[in-house]
């Protein structure tokens, strides 16, 4: 956005994008003290990680996991038009960073991280990379964007695909993350891990 342009918008106007840009940084702040690193600690650069098991994983700008991240902001656009349908459209977006920057946030905390490596495949999981995070954000407000934009029909429709796709590439997607994380099934976890 241009200086010019930002000028011309109203405090109202200004309200929800300096709550987007105030709640990533904070969000971003508050992992860096929560001792996680900016980028991979292997040193080397990439923008993206395509193998699940490695040391890559969640470590670089994306990952596979980039898309359960687009599909929160699909979670996000239909709870929060479900949930609080009074709220100002302009103020739906800043909501869903929000709960993104919580998502991560709890996602990289020292028990969320050990339950990954106990409850799911994610045996050497050592939580994101800052940036990772950030492109994290990025991915749900993009799929926000996309749900918004999407009739029901066609972004349910996508979800599914996105969700189908995961498994079939990865033998994970974010239903299954989820489940695992809150009643691992041993089971399916020998699955995961190409039992």
């Amino acid at each position: 956005m241009k200086l010019s342009a930002w000028r011309s918008l109203s405090a109202e106007e200004r309200g929800p994008w300096l709550v987007i840009v105030g709640g990533t940084l904070l969000g971003l702040v508050l992992l860096r003290l929560m001792g996680r690193p900016w980028w991979c600690a292997c040193g080397e650069w990439s923008a993206w990680s395509g193998t699940v098991q490695s040391r890559h994983n969640s470590q670089h700008l994306f990952d596979v996991y980039s898309a359960t991240h687009v599909l929160h902001g699909f979670l996000f656009w239909w709870g929060l038009q479900w949930v609080v349908p009074p709220l100002r459209e302009r103020w739906l977006l800043p909501v869903a960073v929000l709960l993104e920057v919580v998502w991560e946030l709890a996602e990289n905390s020292p028990f969320v991280i050990q339950r990954y490596r106990q409850a799911t495949f994610a045996l050497g999981y050592e939580g994101d990379a800052v940036l990772n995070s950030l492109m994290d954000m990025v991915c749900a407000g993009v799929g926000f964007w996309i749900a918004r934009r999407l009739p029901w029909t066609q972004s349910i429709a996508v979800y599914v695909v996105v969700e189908l796709l995961l498994v079939w590439t990865i033998r994970d997607n974010l239903s299954l993350n989820i489940l695992m994380l809150l009643v691992p099934l041993p089971g399916l976890k020998a699955w995961q891990m190409g039992g």
